[in-house]
């Protein structure tokens, strides 16, 4: 076979570069193009690896700020040599564009640069945020929202994102579960599917999309206490069949990049466990994407007490599985020392750095490196994106109670007393990680007022709320308080001014709950109250006697327990984002009939968590007669189960009807169940599809969620759905066994409209 010459390769390299530069980008999007096979993937980076110093390799894993903070002094110079891969922390066009050209064309080898940033739940067009997507309990939704992200994303020039976080997540308290997907692995797993093809596409390198990561790998979501960053302890057992299932379902869906966790995994920190990052991602996934550390956990190592020190760190973590340091510099300044003293082998540096390279190679930066900015602001903010921005918010929100069909409002009410510290908020409304929202959320006030054009609406704050710790992303929100806080009298004042308005208006809507930085990283509480004096608030506004709608928004579960039995309806909104205002004001008035359900149980109080809905049978079941509670001062179960969700229509979910009473192992049986709408408006229901297992080798949970699907029905009309329950739904992990069985066993199977179901079956799994 005749081998490229050394100088033609990069005389080829330099000249697609400079073409490149002349090459126009879609709305920001990358010309459409052959997607490379992976025998060219490989040959082109083995080509480029052969010209390769060690310290132009070490520098593909050298991730560094392009924020002023925690910057290289010589990073101008580092890219010019060639010894930085990536670039996160900046979100400036014009600051990424001249780094992109100063890698490609001073460079020696013209490697472009990757440029990361967290797109969490959109970029210019702020998207409901994570778990409120997940609460649509429809793949559809953040695959699409992920994919306006994306676009608006690379037409500014950022072609990374870290997301989607896809932890597992079953404590309320931790500040994070607002980005991921709730608490049930199967639901999670979907969630995780849909953002990877969001982000991705079908694969990577799909024009106008860009490189996504699956993130905390693995068990963040478990954290002691659900304080952030805090060890997590989880047995193998739960590790697989629990937190694992949803980055395994982002593998499979092709992701091309994964980010170890900042805690220990029992004892273990994640960003140097080996049995994390090879033997599970690399050995039994086979995994080939790389793998980036979470910001500055190299050097955390040394923090945790786990590393002696950074060069001890950077051997543990790239030993361990690590290809790229996020921020922190340790790989780049150690590993060259670790390779000249044989600790760290050629092989393994080429291994790691063949990942990075790759990636760049399929999402096509070698022939199209930079962005035409002067088509970026046509990319950002369309009427398309805002348009699906309503709609997924929307689709999102979870009708938790309504009494006396308080909702909808309908379109005649005459006056609304429009109460609550987040019932005019903007920023607060985008939620967190919104950071490229340049344009406010619409307020709930604003979308009323268009909404109702003849209604009079007044507006009262009723008391301020505020974060009484500072959280370092405060700079994030440009609402963020400013200012003294109101006085005790100040307050109450306000409050005072709201209930008056309450009594002399037709009904009281009270938009209520967290601030933006309340929940997200650095966010963990210890109690779900509402903040500040907003029960007060609520509790005066009640006693007037006037109908209340309460709108909660946040990122997490709020302990309302006394709303569940005085406020007449309660619609969780959660943080929707941009078309906030708009959004919450179609399903106030009926435009819009709420179909979504609750991706978490919903806890009474801080004290019940970690609160599930699948945990196992005890030898006190709940449905046992004798059966006494754990908490003497109230009951155990939540406030409302996970899946629950009202609509302002009824459905029936009936004759569910099993294929087979008996299949082998390894065979498939069918479900089928038929949902009716019984009311007279259309609406969406999810009809969920749970098992249990009765006995095996391991106590399994009381109730699983092994199918779902969410559907349009006009007033009368039914749908059969069907689904499949097989191996992929009926084997787990079985600790004793040490592996993944499908076990001769009996089923119970449930479906109806939440996790506490009773339409019932059961069939049996012979050998």
């Amino acid at each position: 076979m005749n081998r490229t010459s050394p100088a033609v390769i990069r005389l080829s390299v330099r000249v697609a570069s400079l073409l490149a530069a002349t090459v126009f980008l879609c709305a920001g999007a990358a010309v459409a193009q052959t997607a490379p096979s992976q025998a060219d993937v490989d040959k082109r980076v083995e080509a480029l690896l052969k010209q390769m110093t060690l310290e132009e390799k070490i520098g593909q894993l050298n991730q560094i700020s392009g924020a002023n903070f925690l910057a290289p002094p010589n990073r101008d110079e580092l890219i010019a040599k060639g010894e930085v891969g990536s670039m996160l922390w900046s979100n400036d066009p014009a600051q990424l564009d001249k780094y992109q050209h100063l890698a490609v064309e001073k460079s020696r080898l013209h490697i472009p640069l990757l440029f990361g940033l967290d797109v969490i739940h959109g970029y210019r067009t702020v998207f409901p945020v994570p778990i409120a997507m997940a609460a649509s309990w429809d793949p559809a939704v953040p695959e699409k929202a992920q994919g306006f992200a994306a676009q608006e994303a690379l037409a500014s020039g950022i072609n990374w994102t870290f997301g989607p976080m896809v932890d597992i997540a079953r404590d309320a308290r931790w500040g994070r579960i607002v980005e991921g997907a709730g608490e049930d692995p199967y639901l999670g797993a979907a969630m995780a599917r849909a953002q990877v093809r969001g982000f991705q596409g079908p694969s990577l390198g799909t024009p106008g999309r860009i490189l996504a990561t699956v993130k905390h790998f693995a068990g963040y979501g478990a954290a002691d206490g659900g304080r952030d960053y805090d060890p997590s302890s989880i047995g193998e057992s739960a590790l697989r069949n629990v937190y694992l299932p949803p980055f395994k379902a982002a593998v499979d869906a092709g992701v091309g990049s994964l980010m170890s966790a900042y805690m220990e995994l029992n004892d273990v920190p994640a960003s140097a466990n080996h049995f994390l990052l090879h033997d599970i991602l690399r050995t039994e996934w086979g995994f080939k994407g790389l793998v980036v550390t979470d910001a500055l956990t190299t050097h955390d190592l040394v923090t945790r007490g786990f590393a002696r020190d950074d060069k001890d760190a950077a051997y543990k973590a790239f030993s361990a599985g690590v290809d790229v340091d996020m921020a922190s510099g340790i790989l780049h300044a150690q590993l060259p020392a670790l390779v000249r003293e044989g600790r760290i082998s050629q092989q393994q540096i080429d291994d790691a750095v063949r990942y990075v390279l790759a990636a760049k190679i399929r999402l096509g930066l070698f022939e199209h490196p930079y962005t035409d900015l002067s088509r970026m602001n046509a990319a950002m903010g369309t009427p398309a994106a805002r348009d699906y921005a309503r709609v997924a918010a929307t689709r999102s929100m979870v009708l938790l109670r309504n009494e006396n069909r308080t909702l909808p409002l309908g379109k005649n009410v005459g006056s609304i007393a429009l109460i609550g510290p987040l019932a005019n908020a903007d920023v607060d409304l985008d939620g967190g990680w919104g950071v490229q929202g340049e344009t406010p959320a619409v307020t709930v006030e604003e979308g009323l007022r268009k909404k109702l054009p003849n209604a009079k609406i007044t507006y009262a704050r009723g008391g301020e709320i505020r974060r009484t710790i500072a959280s370092r992303f405060d700079d994030f929100f440009p609402g963020a308080k400013k200012t003294p806080p109101l006085s005790p009298q100040e307050n109450e004042k306000e409050i005072d001014a709201a209930v008056a308005l309450a009594r002399s208006s037709d009904v009281a809507v009270l938009v209520l709950g967290e601030l933006a930085n309340m929940s997200g990283e650095y966010a963990s509480r210890y109690t779900l109250e509402l903040p500040g004096l907003q029960e007060e608030l609520l509790e005066k506004v009640v006693a007037t006697g006037k109908p209340v709608v309460l709108v909660l928004v946040s990122g997490r579960p709020l302990a309302v327990t006394w709303a569940s039995e005085h406020v007449p309806a309660i619609v969780m909104a959660w943080q929707p984002g941009t078309e906030a205002g708009n959004a919450i004001a179609d399903v106030l008035v009926g435009d819009a009939n709420p179909g979504g359900k609750l991706p978490v149980s919903w806890p009474r109080s801080a004290a019940q968590e970690p609160l599930y809905y699948s945990r196992v049978i005890t030898q006190y079941p709940e449905d046992d007669p004798t059966y006494r509670s754990r908490y003497w001062e109230g009951p155990m179960t939540p406030l409302y189960p996970f899946g629950h969700g009202l609509s302002y229509t009824t459905f029936s979910v009936r004759d569910l009807h099993l294929s087979k009473s008996q299949i082998k192992s390894g065979e498939s049986l069918e479900a089928t169940v038929r949902v009716t709408n019984t009311g007279s408006r259309a609406g969406d229901e999810v009809v969920q599809l749970y098992i249990h297992q009765k006995a095996g080798s391991a106590s399994r949970p009381r109730r699983e969620l092994k199918g779902f699907e969410r559907v349009t029905l006009a007033p009368g009309e039914s749908k059969t759905l069907r689904f499949t329950l097989g191996k992929n739904e009926l084997s787990y992990w079985s600790q004793s066994r040490k592996a993944w069985v499908e076990e001769a066993e009996e089923f119970d199977v449930w479906a109806g409209n939440s996790s506490t179901a009773d339409l019932h079956a059961a069939f049996r799994v012979t050998e």
